[in-house]
């Protein structure tokens, strides 16, 4: 019988798998408001910041985007748009679908990174929405070296993960479901709470790290709860008013977003 964790991603220390389930959690969180997504996106176009007035600019930098959960490069293209034309060097994920394992997407992510590194010459700069920003903050703790910061957008990071049960419930579908497009990698403790791969270690028990890490969150995100989304460090957090999906298109989050990337560090 296959193991329900990779022996070679299994980390020690954090005892037995199948003492605990508290790794993952169900919330009430307001999911009807995320409907409100397109007004947003609607108020992004008429906002100055999105025609990149008053807002800080980039001199070149390499910056990664990276989709949420259930989600792809095409939802972060306006994001990736805005910030070149703000002056930034900007990179798609190329996740097709972020369904798969997220330990498995993590290593695709990280030759990701050392390959924008090596061609720039530069640091590169994570942005990361949902679940993209637990994906950046895991590669914080694979390959520091090669990122300057990271910036987090309703990202619920500290308690892997205190999302909506509709949110949550979709793993057990997507293991069902699994095939080349669809959650290739997942295994059966993907999503439970049992699992020990590096990716949950690094949200569970992440290490020190010198590498900035920004968090933003609203208190009105209907998927994940907006506590478990904010630094440990308050002088990193920037409380917005958007939905959780508005993240990616939200004006203020635009505006907070192009000040923490120029934030001297």
């Amino acid at each position: 019988m296959r193991p329900l964790t990779d022996p070679v991603d299994a980390t020690p220390g954090l005892g037995d798998p199948f003492e605990f389930d508290a790794a993952v959690e169900h919330t009430k969180t307001p999911l009807w408001r995320e409907v409100l997504w397109p007004v947003e996106w609607m108020r992004l176009r008429m906002s100055p910041v999105y025609y990149g007035a008053c807002v800080p600019r980039g001199q070149g930098e390499p910056v990664l985007v990276i989709p949420g959960f259930l989600s792809n490069d095409i939802v972060m293209f306006e994001m990736h748009r805005w910030l070149f034309r703000i002056g930034y060097r900007t990179h798609f994920s190329r996740i097709p679908f972020n369904t798969d394992c997220p330990n498995e997407t993590a290593k695709m992510l990280l030759s990701r990174v050392q390959a924008i590194h090596e061609r720039s010459g530069h640091k590169v700069r994570l942005v990361g929405h949902s679940l993209g920003g637990m994906l950046a903050r895991s590669l914080v703790q694979r390959a520091p070296e090669h990122i300057d910061r990271v910036v987090t957008l309703g990202s619920p990071f500290r308690e892997l993960v205190r999302a909506h049960p509709s949110v949550v419930g979709l793993w057990e579908h997507l293991k069902v479901a699994k095939g080349d497009l669809v959650g290739r990698n997942l295994k059966a403790s993907c999503g439970t709470g049992h699992c020990l791969c590096r990716f949950v270690k690094h949200m569970l028990d992440p290490e020190a790290s010198e590498v900035p890490q920004f968090a933003i969150y609203s208190r009105k995100d209907g998927v994940a709860h907006w506590e478990s989304c904010m630094d440990e460090n308050p002088e990193r957090n920037d409380e917005v008013d958007s939905t959780h999906v508005g993240m990616a298109f939200h004006p203020q989050v635009f505006r907070v977003l192009a000040d923490r990337l120029a934030e001297p560090i």
